[in-house]
């Protein structure tokens, strides 16, 4: 069986993003899964400034989610955020948003980002060097 990585964090709905019915809009939740993402890269050492730092940039090109429950202002959320392993240079990460009063899943969702070089935009086709080190570091590879 392969390791996985999964970080939790736990953010407050905000009055600013619910919608005209009191509930968080769709949108928003994208935002919640970039906090996830961030929140994993703090804590396993693959946040954007490391990245960034060395010299690519990870675009979002694919987004899969399904919309169980809802949130609404007042209401907690806990963003469970779990790398999935792959040998493609890229990033997959899959999330499980739950309502931390009831625990209930509210979202299942997914995401992949591919490496781009930072300064020409240009595909990187193999795991740039930094993060096949990050992979031995936690034992994915």
């Amino acid at each position: 069986m392969q390791k996985t990585l999964i970080h939790a964090t736990e953010i407050a709905v905000k009055f600013s993003e619910v919608d005209s019915l009191g509930i968080v809009w769709h949108g928003h939740y994208v935002r919640y899964f970039e906090d996830g993402r961030e929140a994993f890269g703090k804590a396993y050492g693959l946040d954007y400034l490391t990245v960034y730092n060395n010299h690519y940039v990870t675009p979002i090109v694919s987004i899969d989610c399904k919309y169980k429950q809802v949130l609404r202002y007042g209401d907690s959320v806990i963003i469970e955020t779990e790398y999935v392993p792959s040998e493609a240079a890229r990033l997959h990460f899959n999330y499980k948003l739950l309502n931390a009063a009831t625990r209930e899943v509210v979202v299942t969702a997914s995401t992949v980002q591919v490496f781009l070089a930072r300064d020409s935009f240009m595909l990187q086709l193999t795991n740039p060097e930094f993060f096949e080190e990050w992979k031995k570091k936690h034992s994915l590879v």
